[in-house]
């Protein structure tokens, strides 16, 4: 159980101090935006629920899967820093780019170890083209 509670917490807590690193910075509500967009307020439950999936889902893997797992949450958590802090959205649509191939290893990786577990993170990848296509739209219309 505690090694359930710590994978979960781990990218929890990630992106909440990412959400507070950032949270000075944030203008998306100023941000021409693609249609689409959903509210602001949208963005934080999706990111828990998302981070509670990863965290259930490294769980259940084992030790092998650590580096691909913990690249593709560091490559997240900078996401919001190159989008938000710097403001840079042409990087931050290629960084997402590369957080969906990681994200894709990871999918596979998972599955060969626990099919539920790669599975699980079907939502995550989804949520990840959808910001792709948000960030590339800020990048187009800003």
């Amino acid at each position: 159980m505690k090694k359930l509670i710590k994978n979960i917490l781990i990218p929890v807590i990630m992106g909440s101090v990412i959400g507070l690193i950032i949270s000075p910075f944030m203008n998306y509500q100023d941000l021409n935006k693609p249609p689409l967009s959903p509210p602001g307020i949208i963005f934080p439950i999706v990111w828990t629920i998302l981070y509670i999936i990863m965290g259930y889902s490294f769980y259940k893997q084992n030790e092998q899967n650590k580096t691909i797992y913990y690249t593709q949450l560091i490559v997240n958590g900078l996401w919001s820093i190159i989008f938000f802090v710097f403001k840079w959205y042409l990087l931050a649509t290629i960084w997402i780019i590369l957080l969906i191939i990681l994200v894709i290893i990871m999918i596979k990786n998972f599955y060969k170890e626990n099919k539920l577990s790669g599975l699980i993170n079907i939502p995550y990848l989804l949520w990840l083209f959808f910001a792709l296509y948000l960030s590339f739209g800020v990048y187009l219309l800003n």
